[in-house]
């Protein structure tokens, strides 16, 4: 209970105890004119306090807390849908990482964890729009076949074309779907295979430390973001 509600409550319970006092004093003296008006003065009290108590109770009050509305955002996928999805980004960004720090032992373990999160994917649920299904097959299918690539290519040079193959794909699915749980970027580096040969990256960051290897080279080309606007509730 808030300070409020304890003044509110104290506002009935002493004007009440004046009031039993009062009456008390009118037995034991001879002070009746200043007894009476003591009870008079405590009846009035008493009588705001409950007008008060039965016209704004305690459970109708809104708190500031009750009163301020909280922002919920809406995915227009199932839940099981964006939980397959951020299986795949996340095991994309723990390769990303690895191509970071040249650790193809890392590269090749979460690659095998990004071909799973690939396999368990499915497109079913956008059968219900078959532009979006049919546009998004292709996108699928070249990044399970590209992230084979990064798995089994013998040199890093390879495992990063495969890399930039599979992050094209990538972003492809993702603008096609409109993946709306986060907001990404998609990252450059203008000289990633040479000058004017650019490779690209999907981060959940505006920085990210680049996969192809150079040092300071990663700018942000594009936000993706289909995040719904916000609908708003009551808080409860």
């Amino acid at each position: 209970m808030n300070l409020k509600g304890v003044v509110d409550i104290l506002g009935i319970v002493l004007p009440a105890l004046i009031l039993l006092l009062g009456i008390i004093g009118q037995f034991s003296n001879k002070r009746k004119g200043h007894q009476a008006l003591t009870m008079l003065s405590a009846i009035l009290l008493l009588l705001v306090g409950l007008m008060h108590f039965y016209l704004f109770p305690l459970g109708n009050r809104s708190t500031n807390s009750d009163a301020k509305l909280k922002p919920v955002s809406v995915s227009k996928h199932s839940e099981t849908f964006n939980l397959l999805f951020e299986n795949i980004l996340n095991a994309y960004y723990k390769t990303t990482e690895a191509f970071a720090n040249s650790d193809m032992t890392a590269v090749n373990q979460s690659g095998n964890e990004l071909k799973t999160a690939l396999d368990n994917f499915s497109l079913e649920e956008l059968k219900a729009d078959t532009l979006i299904y049919e546009t998004a097959l292709q996108p699928i299918e070249n990044a399970r076949a590209e992230v084979n690539s990064v798995i089994a290519a013998a040199t890093p040079a390879a495992k990063k074309i495969a890399f930039k193959n599979l992050s094209d794909n990538l972003f492809n699915l993702v603008s096609v779907v409109h993946y709306d749980v986060a907001k990404l970027y998609w990252l450059e580096c203008d000289a990633a295979f040479g000058e004017n040969n650019p490779g690209n990256w999907l981060s959940k960051s505006e920085k990210s430390a680049n996969p192809y290897g150079q040092q300071d080279c990663a700018e942000v080309k594009t936000n993706i973001n289909f995040v719904p606007a916000d609908t708003t509730n009551k808080a409860k």
